[in-house]
């Protein structure tokens, strides 16, 4: 394979992508056929390069791109060397055998890798100019909000690529001319990127997903009538004038879309880029609510839309709903379908928060799956993990609820005439203390979920942290006694006053945690009886 002049810095060929070797963490440059191979043999760490935000999108691009090469070559198992993986890939670009679709650099009326070919105009007129590669990544940088912009003046190609990576597959509408991706619930949301991971480096991951598409490649063409073998796959190798959008029924179920109109260039040996806004989004997908058949999306069933991150991220209440509850279909990422007993797997959730011009964070978490756990999901067998989680969910609502009342009652020395009032009077001195015990509870959660589904004797295990809930919020409400009146008989009568309406809280037939109600009560009238008999 000869790269003419003209096109620079391609991947089938050239080494731009470092990575860490996981036998002895060396640094590697690897081509793209060379980095499929490493994968496969499990050999890659990580990659010193890949910022946060940007790693689902670089594990969905690496999944979604072999997934296609495997289809088209009519077989399942990894190719087992790098010019069988280069020939593969190089198939997916008929009309441009040379590799330009595969060059970050290629002259602008010919496609390159995630830039579409432009169609009667030169990029010399385009305005928008960068000359950093995080200039051209999503919000999350490009706009100062979470990460400082224009720091990569000297970037590396492999930064280029992260960052053209990130903008065109999973940037949201940003302005007239500036339209979002296919694969989200409108132009405002995210891209979530939900899925179940081995314990361990990232090729186990990636084997595991390549399996994941092509088994369910024919049902997802059905489900989301897209097109079968002729579907449109890489969508940077359509022109585009800005003017049209592409059918979502053309396209083929692993598409990797672009969303953006724009080209790097090399000048003076350096790569910046030119940019044009268009008239239409790439994909003509805004009805579909987000509803395209990633396989890294979970779907709202009853609002019939894909899952969109909030400010909160993925919380302990999110997270138990996508692994436990019905109310999201999961994407085909998250089966457990794929595991054998013994493995040890990660529920892994990612993605940035989107605004109107402007983020709210990344949010990543990995939550280990126990054995037993596991076994259920396989089966999906999900209704007594529903029930458990939720009764667990419901129990540190009401413990926080019941905190927060003592705490009220705290700042009220004691006397509280109106509870809706002094809430509100006190809601920020209130909130500073409820809110980390919560936080602590959110990360303790899946831990001590799994103990209960685990023992031998649950019902001692649940009592058992029942009891160690209290003890915690018993311990931030003695805590929040330095915030709290400190004067004289004023203190005594607040601090008293705030630990009876706890404990009295703790035996009222209003608390919505029956077993600890019935456990005090239990223990009231053993302390009452023995009492009796000493008397």
């Amino acid at each position: 394979m000869t790269i003419a002049p003209e096109l620079q810095f391609c991947l089938l060929t050239e080494p731009l992508i470092r990575y860490r070797r996981a036998s002895d963490g060396k640094t590697v440059c690897a081509n793209l056929p060379e980095l499929f191979v490493a994968l496969a043999a499990d050999e890659v760490r990580d990659y010193p390069a890949l910022r946060p935000h940007q790693r689902h999108p670089w594990h969905a691009f690496l999944v979604q791109l072999a997934a296609i090469a495997l289809h088209k070559a009519k077989r399942t198992a990894a190719f087992e060397t790098t010019q069988e993986w280069r020939d593969v890939l190089l198939a997916l670009t008929p009309d441009d055998p040379d590799g330009a679709a595969w060059c970050l650099v290629s002259p602008p009326n010919r496609p390159a890798l995630l830039q579409a070919a432009v169609v009667g105009e030169s990029v010399s007129d385009w305005k928008s100019e960068s000359f950093a590669a995080d200039e051209i990544d999503m919000l999350v940088t490009s706009k100062n909000h979470d990460l400082k912009g224009s720091r990569a003046r000297r970037s590396q190609p492999e930064d280029w690529l992260f960052a053209l990576l990130s903008l065109q597959t999973q940037e949201g509408f940003l302005g007239a001319g500036n339209y979002g991706i296919s694969r989200m619930n409108g132009g405002f949301a995210s891209k979530p990127g939900v899925g179940v991971a081995a314990a361990g480096f990232p090729g186990g991951r990636w084997m595991r997903d390549i399996a994941a598409l092509l088994k369910r490649r024919d049902q997802t063409v059905k489900e989301h009538d897209l097109q079968g073998d002729d579907g449109l796959a890489l969508v940077w190798l359509a022109p585009w004038d800005g003017l049209d959008s592409l059918l979502f029924s053309k396209l083929d179920p692993f598409y990797i879309e672009i969303c953006r109109r724009i080209r790097l260039r090399c000048v003076d040996g350096e790569i910046m880029s030119v940019g044009a806004g268009s008239k239409a989004a790439r994909i003509a997908a805004k009805k579909l609510n987000g509803l395209t058949g990633d396989a890294w999306t979970p779907i709202d069933v009853e609002g019939g839309k894909a899952l969109t991150i909030t400010a909160n991220g993925f919380t302990y209440k999110l997270v138990s709903e996508l692994m436990f509850s019905g109310k999201y279909q999961a994407p085909a990422a998250q089966h457990f379908d794929h595991s054998t007993n013994g493995d040890s797997l990660v529920f892994v959730t990612q993605g940035v928060t989107r605004g109107k011009g402007e983020t709210k964070g990344y949010h990543e978490r990995r939550v280990p799956v126990s054995p037993k756990v596991q076994g259920l999901l396989k089966k999906n067998q999900k209704a007594d993990l529903e029930l458990i989680a939720g009764q667990r969910i419901t129990a540190i609502s009401e413990m926080r609820g019941l905190l927060r009342y003592a705490l009220v009652v705290l700042f009220e020395s004691g006397d509280v005439k109106d509870r809706r009032q002094a809430n509100k009077v006190h809601e920020a001195k209130v909130s500073k203390f409820s809110a980390p015990f919560e936080e602590a509870e959110d990360a303790r959660f899946f831990s001590d979920l799994y103990e209960e589904i685990e023992a031998a004797d649950p019902s001692a295990q649940r009592l058992g942290w029942f009891l160690g809930l209290v003890e915690r919020a018993e311990a931030i409400l003695k805590m929040a006694f330095d915030a709290g009146p400190r004067n004289g008989i004023q203190k005594y009568r607040a601090q008293s006053a705030a630990l009876s309406r706890f404990h009295g809280g703790l035996r009222s037939d209003k608390f919505r945690i029956p077993d600890l109600v019935n456990y005090y009560r239990q223990q009231t009238a053993k302390h009452q009886e023995e009492t009796s008999d000493h008397a």
